[in-house]
């Protein structure tokens, strides 16, 4: 049994937001909340999705000594993750196979400079713990923290069913934007679950998507209404957490067999899919400054699902490029709003600090922001957006930037792994996603005032102001 992780490596593992628990090293939830947990959700999250190693230096090679505990590869195959690969300066330098138990291999570093980081991606699917690291030919460095990234979501988010856990939207995305991805994508859930909730109300983050997948519409089925106030409740509970941080709500992407066909109760996919979208644009309209909605509808299409269902390398990398664009987006607007202070007071409960914000100017409907093929960001007016230096198209989170082919990657002085859009060396493509409208709060005429806030932990007197009375006086029985 695990209670903890070695500490060597550890200041080298990103991702792994949780403390080890038995014989879990790396948990994508609260581990306290296993037994409030759904069965399949601590399944999934069990699997160490996103999590990696990040490191900076010369050394021309690395040593790993791992331990992995499972053969067992489930719906995936492969694709779960049974390598260990790098990925440096936007290629994949090498890659080697783990074995079952006990192992040690060594993985080139490549030979580009010192500074640029190194992303190690682990053999996810034989649920490997990394015992430790050893320099060969120089050093090595624990990577610089880069902007906590939040991904809650189902099994796309997770990575279902890219051939490895490098080629998951999220994974890609992260890599190319410059963001410390922590993934809460969790196979068979993503269905707004007010657990998973307070776990990411819980977490440190700049930035946070959420995107919604089918589960509703077939594995715990919803109708429209039920649908609309679940996801009003989630992101209220979210900004419990998170007053002014970006959140990005992605809306289910196409399905084929559920587009039209009606659920147990009555609901298609795409009447679920403007469930959701109401829901968000309802709160966009009603003052949340820092959320915007990306619509799943058109990023990719049947051709791009591999089983049906679940998208293939090439329909993560849509994902990834339309995605990546938004964060974007909701990263450098959110720099331009009033701030709320907070602090997150362990993994169980939650202190708030909420400071009174200055009055904020809106038009009726919020300002449209659209990421286009081109990768242009426009406003409403349709006018290019353009960043500090008067660059078209430019939207740069952390130096980073949306390229001409569309994917977010990062400019010379970034932290990005600033990859060209197509990787002669490992094949990724930066593919653009279909034209996609993010709608994110903007100036106008109407003013909104933010309620002058009050310190202590949160209430059910917090959620009587933000939700519907019933589901607040639900909520507090949960």
């Amino acid at each position: 049994m695990m209670t903890t992780r070695p500490s060597q490596p550890e200041p080298f593992v990103r991702g792994a937001a949780y403390p080890a628990t038995g014989d879990v090293p790396y948990p994508r939830a609260n581990p306290a909340d296993q037994a409030r947990l759904a069965a399949d959700v601590w399944h999934s999250a069990s699997v160490p999705a996103g999590v990696r190693l990040e490191l900076v230096g010369d050394a021309q090679a690395i040593d790993i000594a791992y331990r992995t505990t499972t053969g067992n590869l489930g719906y995936r195959g492969d694709g779960a993750g049974i390598l260990f690969s790098v990925w440096r300066s936007g290629r994949r330098i090498c890659q080697e196979e783990a074995v079952l138990g006990d192992g040690l291999l060594r993985l080139a570093l490549g030979d580009g400079p010192a500074e640029k980081p190194a992303v190690i991606y682990l053999p996810e699917g034989m649920q490997p713990v990394v015992l430790s690291l050893t320099a060969v030919k120089g050093e090595i460095a624990p990577a610089p923290e880069r902007p906590r990234w939040l991904a809650y979501g189902d099994a796309v988010t997770q990575g279902w069913i890219a051939s490895g856990p490098a080629q998951g939207w999220a994974a890609i995305a992260g890599r190319k934007g410059g963001l410390d991805l922590v993934n809460m994508g969790y196979a068979g859930s993503g269905q707004t679950e007010l657990l998973s909730a307070e776990h990411l109300a819980g977490l440190e983050a700049d930035v946070i998507s959420v995107a919604l997948g089918a589960g509703a519409w077939n594995r715990i089925p919803y109708s429209p209404a039920m649908l609309c106030e679940s996801v009003r409740t989630f992101l209220a509970l979210v900004r419990l957490g998170h007053p002014d941080t970006p959140i990005v709500v992605v809306s289910p992407i196409y399905r084929r067999d559920a587009e039209y066909t009606p659920n147990k109760l009555g609901a298609t996919l795409a009447d679920l899919r403007d469930a959701i979208e109401v829901a968000v644009r309802d709160r966009i309209v009603s003052g949340d400054a820092t959320l915007s909605l990306v619509s799943g509808t058109t990023i990719i299409g049947p051709e791009h699902l591999a089983d049906g269902i679940h998208p293939g390398d090439e329909g993560h990398k849509r994902l990834a490029s339309t995605i990546g664009k938004a964060l974007a987006s909701a990263l450098k607007s959110s720099r331009e709003l009033p701030r709320t202070s907070v602090l997150v007071d362990g993994v169980q409960g939650l202190g708030l600090t909420l400071a009174p914000l200055p009055a904020l100017s809106r038009d009726d409907n919020g300002a449209a922001v659209r990421v286009d093929n081109g990768a242009a960001v426009r406003d409403d007016d349709g006018g290019a957006g353009r960043d500090d230096d008067g660059a078209a198209g430019r939207d740069d989170p952390v130096d980073g930037a949306v390229d001409d082919g569309g994917a977010v990657g990062a400019a010379d002085a970034g932290t990005g792994d600033g990859a060209d859009p197509v990787d002669a060396t490992s094949g990724e493509e930066a593919a653009d996603g279909a034209a996609v409208e993010v709608e994110a709060p903007g100036a106008g005429d109407e003013t909104v005032r933010e309620p002058a806030g009050r310190a202590g932990p949160a209430t059910t007197e917090d959620l009587a102001g933000v939700l519907d009375p019933d589901v607040a006086a639900a909520w507090s029985l949960y």
